[in-house]
């Protein structure tokens, strides 16, 4: 962990308490792959209590790629290539090994913003 700048762990662990996804989910995609349609089926499992209300999969896929994109998940691979199943990267272990309860955190106001801005940006 040391040799991972200071900054992407502001940003991966203030994007984890941004996002809707629980503990739960942090630990069940560890262990085995999960699709958005699974997540989303299972909302009350996987999903903070405020966010319950997620429309549709898309929502949830956004999480996912933006999750991807800072290195805290990744794509599953099968024989075939890629799946729509994500699993936590090495550093998301890391991140959730030294704070488990990382997701169950409330972001402030300020590290909301920030990251809205940022995943607008980047996404």
């Amino acid at each position: 962990m040391e040799l991972i700048d200071k900054h992407i762990l502001n940003r991966t662990s203030t994007a984890i308490k941004c996002l809707a996804l629980n503990c739960k989910f942090y630990k069940d995609v560890q262990l085995c792959g999960l699709s958005a349609e699974k997540v989303f089926k299972q909302k009350e499992k996987y999903l903070t209590k405020h966010f319950i209300r997620f429309s549709n999969v898309n929502n949830i896929e956004a999480a996912f790629r933006w999750l991807i994109t800072i290195g805290v998940l990744r794509r599953e691979v099968d024989g075939q290539g890629l799946t729509s199943k994500v699993r936590l990267t090495p550093l998301g272990r890391q991140l959730l090994q030294s704070d488990p309860e990382l997701p169950n955190k409330n972001a402030s106001f300020k590290e909301r913003l920030k990251n809205w801005f940022i995943r607008k940006i980047v996404l």
